[in-house]
């Protein structure tokens, strides 16, 4: 730890007095949002330190030149179109900057007449109205904590609570994780997290490369209809296309993310084709050797290779080819039971994630355009557990547990622009999903293996949409649409959603917003698997929800933001067992065991409602602030009509972020930064152990009062020391940074269990400061 320390003080001493030799380019090209046209003579303007102006070519594309390292502001122009400004564009000596750019016709199109607008609060989706946020890989590996993964960044959103040190899963507004839906370049896809489990939508260590990915969408409520099966929120990510001028590397440590190498550049630059990839492998075991506790004695591997190959333009549109593969795993030993990863016994744990897709535009006239998508998707998972009784070595309990999905993956989506005031877009999915299932468990020192599964099964998921986007007069927006989905496993799984959303224009520094939505989501797969005869899952059908959200959003100065939205849930067809009893599917996703619950039926109802604040101070002038609250109620009505706390009711959680950079050197082109994040988040519901009759049996027994009590208050302060270096000779840029998370090494509670080798309560704690070092070198 202390050489970490020593070699950040060392490169911070360094003082370079840099020439004026070495800078890079801002370039991209410039489209109508709705037609993806090339918008012809748009004008851009730079400003910071360096002031430039250029316009579009006939192809839409435009370069700012000979740029110093540094931060800037592009503000883009058009006659007839809302000006676009973007702040904090960063560059660096090391890498060009690809800045596509959208821009939103106006309401009224006349010559010569410009409506002014900011696009840093919008979103990239066109009919996104409430509870979306767009975020950048600059902030996902420029905040304190956040790991450079992007299911990390959003625990800072309003609404969204992860205080789980040893798991990325998302919990938005007291919602299961399960109720996520995870897209990459418009193909819906598979967990995409290493040591991810059965039925889960989040893992330990991200398998999302940041360095491959572009600015994306994150939603929490009430989405737009082309987004289907899913009743909490959706991840709407993409990968970029690599640089289509010249080759470039970079090579990253990281005691999280691993070793890393990525590389990119053009395979013709007549076409504007390109290559990008990245590799990573995990080097935890350093940080092991360093001393530092990573929850566990064991060494966890991981691997993942991202990739996307462009073709640029041909005769029959642009294709594209992506994918992600990753492998993680683990062999637990329950040498410590208070471990975060620690057990009796131990624990074999191996991941497989396989995505890959295909991807087709074709601009069928100047206001018509459609997009294809096919493409894979395959999990897997093997665990294999056993506990032992105390001081011994004679199996107590053990379980088996295989599960690999796959599913083959189809989309095709119409959009045209009608008017300035009109567009329509019209889409069709179907998912070919397969399941293989085996799972076998014991428990008692001479019991026979109960086989709770060992099926293979095959279905599919069809969806269809259409939803318009229509401009009622110059403030009145009106997103509308209706989503369809069939499960063709049963008769029971069928639904028809309306979605519609309300944006009003007080002013152009205020609006008032108004969302809603019906949602469903099928079950995850193995829970149709479950039980034989009456007992049958077979036949269950999706759980649905609907969304209603009112918000305000108000920009009191320039680079300030404040939003506030209130909302309330109401979900049904909520999956709970025929007989009387607490259990609850939207539970689901709360600890590391399989749901194996047979007999359920969609009689089942929940509630979220709450309400929450962002106060935020866009990255200008050198520093930026960010303060975000949510309170909330999460509650669950099981079949035994007793209303209850869900497991992910946390009541409230408070983050505050904030960060300031310093230039370094005679011309600034070198930067230190100290990032701060402050989370505070109530603690979850849970069910306690009965120590008696765990004690009697000899295992653990949770008591029949379900989720009746919640766990400590979660409290992390985590602070980031960083330096960049911009050299003045070489197209090179290199870049350290010291992530200290739960800097005060707070003992939060992670869960309490039964020891049986004590035959008491065990407490297990999440993490405790942990000294995250990356290294970055870009050329």
């Amino acid at each position: 730890m202390k050489n970490y320390v020593g070699f950040l003080l060392l490169l911070l001493c360094v003082n370079i007095v840099a020439a004026q030799g070495n800078k890079q380019n801002i370039r991209g090209v410039v489209v109508d949002k709705l037609s993806q046209v090339p918008l012809v003579g748009a004008a851009i303007k730079l400003s910071g330190t360096t002031t430039q102006s250029t316009i579009t070519d006939a192809t839409g594309n435009y370069t700012l030149k000979d740029l110093l390292p540094e931060r800037y502001t592009v503000t883009i122009s058009h006659a007839g179109y809302n000006d676009v400004t973007i702040p904090n564009v960063v560059v660096t000596s090391g890498k060009e900057v690809i800045l596509d750019i959208t821009m939103d016709e106006s309401y009224k199109r006349l010559k010569d007449v410009v409506v002014t607008s900011s696009n840093k609060a919008s979103s990239i989706n066109k009919f996104a109205t409430v509870s979306a946020r767009t975020f950048s890989m600059e902030e996902v590996n420029r905040y304190a904590g956040g790991r450079s993964d992007p299911a990390r960044l959003a625990a800072n959103f309003a609404g969204v609570s992860t205080p789980d040190d040893s798991r990325n899963d998302i919990v938005i507004r007291g919602n299961s994780p399960t109720g996520v839906l995870w897209r990459i370049d418009g193909m819906n896809v598979t967990n995409p997290n290493h040591f991810a489990s059965i039925g889960t939508t989040g893992g330990a260590v991200s398998a999302l490369n940041t360095n491959l990915l572009k600015s994306s969408d994150f939603f929490t409520s009430a989405f737009p209809a082309e987004y289907g099966n899913a009743v909490s929120g959706v991840f709407d990510l993409g990968f970029r296309s690599g640089n289509t001028k010249k080759r470039e590397t970079t090579l990253q440590f990281g005691l999280i993310s691993g070793l890393e190498a990525t590389t990119e550049g053009p395979l013709s630059k007549n076409k504007g084709s390109s290559y990008l990839v990245g590799y990573r492998y995990s080097v935890a075991g350093l940080a092991q050797a360093a001393g530092i506790n990573i929850g566990t004695n064991s060494l966890p591997s991981y691997q993942d290779l991202s990739f996307k190959i462009n073709s640029g333009t041909t005769k029959l549109g642009k294709f594209s080819v992506f994918g992600l593969l990753a492998k993680s795993s683990i062999s637990l030993t329950g040498s410590n039971s208070g471990s975060l990863y620690g057990g009796n016994g131990n624990t074999d744990f191996v991941s497989t994630i396989g995505i890959v897709g295909v991807n087709h535009f074709k601009q069928l006239t100047p206001k018509s355009f459609l997009t294809s998508t096919i493409g894979i998707n395959y999990s897997k998972t093997d665990q294999t557990t056993f506990n032992y009784l105390p001081a011994s070595t004679t199996t107590y309990e053990g379980e088996n547990n295989n599960y690999a999905k796959t599913g083959y993956n189809f989309s095709s989506t119409y959009n045209a622009k009608i008017s300035s005031k009109f567009f329509l877009k019209i889409g069709i999915q179907d998912e070919l999903l397969g399941v293989n299932l085996y799972y076998r468990a014991r428990q008692g020192q001479n019991s026979a293996w109960n086989e709770i599964w060992n099926k293979d099964t095959t279905t599919h998921l069809a969806q269809a949409f259409v939803e318009t986007k229509y401009k009622l007069s110059e403030k009145l927006t009106l997103n509308a649409g209706l989503h369809s989905q069939k499960l063709f496993l049963n008769n029971n799984s069928l639904s028809l959603e309306p979605r519609l959303g309300l944006k009003y224009d007080l002013n152009n520094k205020s609006s008032f917003s108004l969302g809603y939505g019906l949602h469903s989501q099928m079950q995850q797969l193995n829970m149709y698997a479950i039980g034989t005869g009456t007992k049958s899952n077979i036949n269950l059908g999706f759980t649905k929800s609907h969304h209603f959200v009112l918000g305000y959003d108000l920009q009191p100065a320039k680079d300030w933001r404040i939003k506030t939205e209130v909302y309330y849930q109401s979900l049904f067809n909520v999956p709970v067992t025929s007989y009387a009893s607490s259990y609850s599917i939207l539970n689901t996703g709360s600890s590391y065991k399989s749901d194996t619950t047979s007999s359920l039926v969609n009689n089942g109802t929940g509630t979220n409602y709450g309400a929450e604040l962002t106060i935020e101070k866009f990255f200008s002038k050198g520093y930026y602030g960010l303060f975000t609250a949510s309170i909330y109620s999460s509650k669950y009505t099981g079949s035994d009509g007793v209303e209850r706390n869900t497991a992910f009711n946390g009541k409230y959680v408070f983050n505050i972020l904030a960060g300031k950079e310093w230039k370094i050197g005679s011309d600034g082109r070198n930067k230190f930064a100290v990032d701060v994040k402050l989370t505070n988040a109530g603690g979850r519901y849970y069910t306690p152990i009965d120590l008696v009759a765990s004690q009697a049996l000899g295992h653990g027994v949770e008591s029949t009062n379900a989720y009746s009590v919640n766990y400590p208050t979660y409290f992390r302060l985590d602070v980031k020391a960083g330096y960049t270096f911009n050299s003045s000779r070489k197209k090179i840029a290199q870049s350290i940074s010291l992530d200290f998370q739960n800097i005060t090494n707070q003992k939060n509670v992670f869960s309490y269990g039964y020891d049986q080798r004590n035959n008491a309560i065990n407490t297990t704690y999440q993490l405790g400061i942990f000294p995250n070092l990356v290294y970055k070198f870009q050329f």
